[in-house]
């Protein structure tokens, strides 16, 4: 799925509705949509696209980077 699908299947929710993600594949346990950012997918595993100094500040290394990745936005639940 793309964000362009995610806004269009959101723009016919309900703007006040709690966004709740499962946590596996089969659903059985959920938790309150916490925190999104932008980085790059491959293969079952995240990453940044690029390092700003604010990452690097935070510990982040070239290990972090996925150049060969796609662009991706990351939606991480409540723990």
């Amino acid at each position: 799925m793309t964000t362009k699908e995610l806004i269009n299947l959101l723009e016919k929710c309900n703007p006040d509705a709690l966004v709740v993600m499962a946590k596996d594949g089969e659903g059985s346990s959920h938790s309150p949509l916490d925190d999104m950012w932008g980085g790059a997918y491959r293969a079952g595993e995240v990453g940044y696209l690029t390092l700003s100094s604010a990452l690097l500040a935070e510990g982040y290394t070239e290990e972090d980077i996925i150049s060969d990745g796609v662009p991706a936005v990351i939606l991480r639940p409540v723990n």
